[in-house]
């Protein structure tokens, strides 16, 4: 029997909906929730291919590489923790947990006198965000990134502030960026460089958006831009985890690092986002529902829930909360459950 179900979309912080389709309870497919206020209808591809971390999802704990039970890791994770001091743990929260889960690792890392760490794309919260529909609405739109690339539904409104005769101004890494072929003007200098160059044409009824900054002294740059800003996050919660645990920079996640000797990685791809050497670090512990770059070089993988096996509640990248509910049942334990077994 095929049943639909509606949940978010964890590709990024756009927050789209999407639907899960099942036959006789198994997932099969998605396509797109038509009554969803963010997307109406839409998805892009990584949100139709969402439902791969399900299908790929670890089936057993590992230890050394080595199958397991998760009870016996979870107590091999435990050993690790007693062996050292709590300054030499730094526990790793992601915008890939859910806002509950985010409270809960940091209440964890918190009891324990553990270094708790949050990174976001070397971005920061901006309180006060511009709206899709002010994007739309928009008289220029200021796009740094190629976001009708890597964040479609966003490019999608920028798309329509374009067929509302706003003006385009983009800056992209290459001259290969597709948000170019809409662009009236385009760039591939530094951030520095775009926003000073247009420094006379942003103004209160323009939008910048921004998936990446060259430094730290480009997010005061667009902090005190004339204008709404909105930074769309690659991960789904990364707004609402700054709620709740502060944000490092890239060089303040590597001096962290390097002082480093037990890592907890709580939903995430640490190795992934950050340049660094991780063989320094003595022991990678990975919370994850499927393999990434971290969990490759983890001395211990524990298996977690995916977002379609688990309840909560994401914040989108203008500030709205949306909350979804497990699509699937399963008997693999959440973040949260594994945190109480480590509190134990």
């Amino acid at each position: 029997m095929l049943e639909i179900k509606h949940t978010l979309c964890p590709s990024c912080s756009v927050g789209c909906g999407i639907n899960v389709i099942l036959n006789d309870g198994e997932i099969v497919g998605t396509f797109p929730y038509k009554r969803h206020p963010v997307n109406a209808g839409k998805n892009c591809l990584n949100g139709r291919t969402s439902i791969e971390s399900y299908q790929n999802k670890f089936q057993t704990a590992l230890v050394s590489n080595s199958e397991t039970d998760t009870e016996k890791a979870i107590g091999d994770v435990l050993k690790e923790l007693n062996s050292v001091d709590a300054s030499d743990v730094t526990v790793i929260c992601s915008g890939n947990n859910s806002v509950e889960e985010c409270k809960a690792i940091k209440e964890f890392g918190e009891s324990k006198n553990y270094n708790i760490a949050f990174y976001a794309d070397n971005l920061k919260d901006f309180g006060e965000v511009a709206s899709y529909d002010d994007i739309e609405n928009a008289a220029s739109v200021f796009v740094i990134g190629d976001l009708l690339y890597e964040n479609p539904l966003i490019g999608r409104r920028i798309v329509h502030a374009k067929q509302n005769d706003a003006k385009i101004y983009a800056l992209g890494k290459s001259d290969k960026s597709v948000t170019f072929n809409i662009a009236d003007e385009v760039a591939t200098g530094s951030v520095q460089e775009f926003l000073d160059s247009n420094s006379a044409n942003i103004e209160e009824s323009s939008v910048i958006v921004f998936n990446y900054v060259d430094g730290q002294e480009d997010l005061e740059k667009l902090e005190n831009a004339n204008c709404k800003v909105l930074p769309v996050f690659s991960k789904s919660n990364s707004k609402g985890a700054f709620s709740v645990v502060d944000a490092k920079s890239e060089e303040e996640m590597i001096e962290l690092l390097d002082n480093t000797k037990v890592l907890l990685v709580f939903n995430d791809d640490v190795v992934n986002d950050i340049d660094y050497d991780f063989t320094k670090i003595s022991k990678i512990i990975s919370f994850a529902p499927c393999e990434n770059d971290t969990t490759a070089i983890s001395n211990i993988v524990i298996p977690i829930k995916t977002w379609l096996e688990n309840d909560g509640s994401f914040v989108n990248a203008m500030g709205e909360s949306q909350a979804f509910s497990a699509v699937v049942e399963s008997d693999v334990l959440s973040e949260i459950e594994i945190i109480e077994k480590l509190n134990g």
